[in-house]
């Protein structure tokens, strides 16, 4: 069963036992395996004898919707869709074809629910999305956290480093490993079948057809940003599962060693397919411990803090969950709890107050955003590293961090490098519009950080890096004549992206 911890009514409206369906409304885990409110969602039904149907729509007028992160989704949903076939759920894709259309879908099968289970999700437009579903349901709403190892609600603060939540990890997780979810829901549920939805609704909010998902069909009459495309990655949890078997196979033993080169970095890859809920963190877990032939009797019982050393795991796995429960799930519980994550003012004291002290200092140089966008400095290093987003929708890890800093230094104020970097990764970034996204970005600027020496122009207290400094602990000719001046700028047509 689901654990109560994971679970919230988010109004007080009944469940109707005598209704026809109960619905899961998928907006955040999109997959079929490993997900705690599609499990939840099958509870309902069985307690209840009445079929699952599942809605998985996607709106047209997000922000920053585009052809590259529609074209992620609807992969997505065709995995689904033929995952689907072999179950007794009802399987309802709906792609708004204009903004406002698929406006009432949710009621409309509302109308007819037992209740309705959805994805809690702290970021983006999510939230704000499920509380007015919340007021306008005539049916309860539940809201189900498969976010991460930790539930969102185990927590009992706000955390402002990392190392301060991984003490309190290496305090509180062990309990909540043995209740994973289950890695089938569906499989064996029982369920009744449900022939089809009335008549009216189909009519009104037609589902996307079997054959534009199986095809990949156009794009092109979505009103969306045409200009971003595809990436060479793939959406979907077939996708996902391979990028995963490719990781531990081949670059999981060296990953604390090559995480952050830019040659043979050993980096997962992993990020765009949590974001969109393609691969569950809990399946990645699942499948890193079998690698290792872990169990959880190896976790050292300490609370010093320490990455290395706690899980009872080898180096690569040890640095690699330090990544994916500690720095990952970090970011979960602070939008959970902050709803000014992604504001200026949210940034600790002393960050404010050092880059206040130098927003007027002299920059070496300020680029408009049309410059940024396209890569136009004068540093071959950090034009390399736009030109990996704008193209491929990721930038080296380390990199990542390095964009950021130079953005501070290049822009006309602090408030105005956020606004920056919350736009060019949000706009082209596959796993943008997330709480990871906003810690990276936030980090930048000292958020999980600290105050270093010495003090510095435009970045006062706050940690330096330079691309010299890079260049000199990295090689990077590999990596320039990919994405530097001269390389190729749009989408790769083959071959797999640097990770």
């Amino acid at each position: 069963m689901v654990p109560d911890i994971r679970i919230r009514a988010a109004n007080d409206r009944p469940v109707r036992k005598k209704a026809k369906y109960v619905v899961y409304w998928m907006v955040a885990y999109r997959r079929l395996h490993e997900n705690f409110a599609l499990e939840r969602a099958v509870e309902w039904a069985r307690r209840l004898e009445r079929p699952l149907v599942i809605l998985e729509p996607l709106r047209c007028d997000y922000r920053w919707a585009s052809d590259r992160l529609h074209r992620f989704v609807v992969q997505g949903m065709r995995d689904n869709l033929r995952a689907s076939e072999r179950t007794p759920a009802f399987y309802y894709p709906y792609l708004e074809p204009e903004p406002g259309k698929g406006k009432g879908l949710l009621e409309a099968l509302a109308r007819q629910a037992c209740v309705v289970v959805t994805d809690e999700f702290p970021s983006f437009f999510l939230p704000r999305m499920v509380r007015a579903a919340a007021k306008k349901l005539a049916v309860r709403l539940e809201t189900v956290d498969s976010n991460g190892l930790l539930p969102m609600r185990a927590a009992d603060r706000d955390f402002t480093t990392a190392h301060s939540f991984r003490r309190f990890l290496q305090k509180n997780l062990r309990p909540h490993l043995d209740e994973l979810p289950r890695s089938s829901p569906l499989s064996g549920s029982g369920l009744p079948s449900l022939a089809d939805l009335p008549a009216r609704i189909v009519r009104r909010w037609p589902p996307a057809s079997r054959e534009w998902l199986i095809e990949e069909g156009s794009l092109e009459s979505f009103p969306i940003d045409h200009s971003v495309a595809p990436t060479v990655r793939r959406g979907g949890e077939r996708a996902a599962r391979k990028d995963l078997r490719w990781f531990l196979n081949e670059a999981l033993d060296g990953y604390a060693d090559r995480r952050s080169t830019l040659e043979d970095s050993a980096g997962s890859g992993l990020s765009p397919y949590l974001h969109f809920g393609h691969v569950s963190p809990h399946e990645i877990f699942r499948a890193v411990a079998q690698y290792e032939l872990w169990c959880p009797e190896r976790i050292a019982e300490t609370t010093d803090g320490n990455r290395t050393g706690w899980w009872g795991m080898r180096a690569g796995a040890e640095s690699f969950l330090d990544q994916l429960v500690t720095w990952r799930e970090l970011g979960y519980q602070s939008c959970s709890r902050r709803s000014d994550y992604h504001r200026y003012d949210s940034l600790p004291a002393w960050a404010r107050q050092t880059l206040a002290e130098h927003a007027a200092d002299p920059r070496p140089h300020i680029y408009t955003l049309r410059q940024l966008e396209a890569a136009e400095t004068a540093d071959p290093l950090w034009n390399a590293a736009q030109t990996q987003l704008v193209r491929d929708g990721t930038i080296h890890n380390y990199l990542r961090m390095l964009w950021g800093k130079k953005i501070l230094e290049w822009t006309s104020s602090p408030r105005r490098a956020l606004q920056v970097m919350i736009h060019l990764n949000n706009k082209y970034a596959l796993d943008g519009r997330n709480p990871n996204s906003y810690s990276g970005i936030f980090w930048v600027l000292g958020r999980y950080d600290r105050p270093w020496g010495p003090e510095r122009p435009v970045f006062g207290k706050i940690r330096y890096m330079s691309s010299e400094n890079t260049a000199r602990k990295m090689r990077t000719h590999d990596y320039l004549a990919r994405y530097g001046d001269g390389a190729q700028k749009t989408p790769a047509a083959r071959g797999r992206p640097v990770k």
